[in-house]
């Protein structure tokens, strides 16, 4: 008589949810299915490059069928989770139920505010493809208003780009616009000198790059001034308005302002009756487990690992990737009745790319700068991309912008509205 296999159903194929995917594929006691409202990975850490038009959105995204093909066991389902019902173990979507004998919630996160919700009309966030395309077209649109007004003046507020919060995506976004406008796009004008833009910088905080050390912090903000970037230090956001951003000593006057200051747990994970923190990450326990349903696992975003830590691990991916390799061998050892170990996050450090040749890279002891730390943030950010034609691609956009000094993506989308799946 043939074992009865288990259904381990995992709700997102991010970094995290990929891991387990890949740790369970055509394992012989397990069958996967993969439920997404998205119907790719998405290579997260290279969005603020489609959002500023040096990539496009197929060089950092992959179908999940795609990588799935050669997976016997793994089912992928397209649709959006909309309730669970830990009790009877089984999920809701579209109209459809699917039973479970684990729970993988790997479902991200969102932008968070912090509180203040009503920022989020009059902010673009980065957490998607579709928050990219936005901040793109936003830019790009903003010059071609400006080229048909044709005075600097009249046109300040449009060419002025604010960027709030201080992390690596604040960076990178604030490095990246003002490259595009100064350098790449300046010879493209003939009523405007896109080389007036201003893009500015604001934390709350002391310094840029709190997770990095002091000498990368002062580093960083020395390379984006000399770039033309205002960085504001100690500078929390008191209001947005629908005409800029109020400070506590003044008010900077944009049409585009970006917010890469804050997350919190996704939509699905503040609807369920688990324990949250107060963003929203759902509390787990020393085996990314809910506290609440031992079947019932929590990884990446989603999370609140702060067991035994004195403050909750970084969502960033290389957490959401170790969590999911750990979970997937958790359940094959579980079910063998066998004893694992806690979940212990190995940090292999920071980086953050500040523009072309420059970046800052920490490996423990060693700390990289400059065109080193680039070359470092080069070659990781490559090996980590998904897919044989994904990698070759952005290489190959890559090594053009460098010789070139010219972004390829500059294509002024039209809107696309969020669109409901309909059974």
């Amino acid at each position: 008589m043939s074992k009865l296999k288990k259904k381990v159903v995992i709700i997102g194929a991010g970094f995290g949810g990929l891991q387990v995917i890949k740790s369970l594929a055509n394992h012989r006691d397990y069958d996967i299915v993969v439920v997404d409202k998205k119907n790719h990975h998405l290579f997260q850490p290279l969005l603020y490059q489609v959002a500023t038009a040096v990539l496009s959105p197929a060089d950092i995204a992959i179908p999940t069928r795609s990588i799935t093909t050669k997976y016997k066991n793994v089912k992928v389902l397209f649709g959006e989770v909309s309730d669970i019902n830990f009790e009877k173990k089984e999920i809701v979507f579209q109209n459809n139920t699917e039973s479970y004998d684990y729970l993988i919630l790997a479902t991200g996160a969102k932008t968070g505010y912090f509180g203040n919700t009503q920022w989020q009309n009059k902010t673009l966030g980065l957490k998607n493809l579709k928050d990219a395309l936005s901040i793109r077209r936003q830019i790009l649109l903003s010059f071609e208003q400006a080229e048909l007004i044709g005075d600097y003046e009249k046109s300040k507020s449009l060419m002025h780009y604010v960027i709030i919060g201080g992390g690596p995506t604040g960076v990178e976004l604030a490095g990246s616009i003002a490259e595009l406008s100064h350098n790449i796009i300046r010879k493209d004008f003939r009523n405007i000198d896109s080389g007036m833009t201003k893009v500015t910088l604001i934390e709350a905080g002391p310094r840029l790059l709190n997770a990095f050390s002091e000498s990368s912090s002062q580093f960083t903000k020395s390379k984006l001034e000399n770039r033309g970037v205002e960085v504001l230090t100690n500078s929390p956001v008191l209001d947005i308005t629908d005409t800029g951003v109020v400070l506590k000593d003044r008010v900077i006057e944009s049409k585009t302002i970006i917010w890469a200051a804050g997350v919190e747990g996704s939509d699905l994970a503040k609807k369920l009756p688990l324990n949250k923190d107060k963003s929203n990450r759902v509390l787990v326990d020393e085996h990314c487990r809910s506290i609440d349903y031992p079947e019932v696992f929590v990884i990446g975003d989603a999370a609140n690992f702060s067991k035994g830590l004195s403050k909750p691990l970084p969502g960033v991916s290389p957490v959401a990737m170790q969590q999911g390799r750990y979970v997937a061998k958790y359940i094959q050892n579980h079910d063998k009745n066998r004893d694992m170990p806690p979940f212990q996050y190995f940090d292999k450090g920071n980086m953050a790319t500040i523009g072309r040749t420059d970046a800052v890279a920490e490996f423990g002891i060693f700390k990289l700068k400059g065109i080193f730390g680039w070359l470092g943030w080069l070659f990781v950010h490559l090996v980590y991309q998904v897919g044989f034609k994904n990698k070759v691609s952005t290489l190959l956009s890559w090594v053009w912008s460098y010789l070139t000094f010219r972004a390829g993506s500059r294509l002024i989308q039209e809107e696309v509205p969020d669109l409901s799946i309909r059974p």
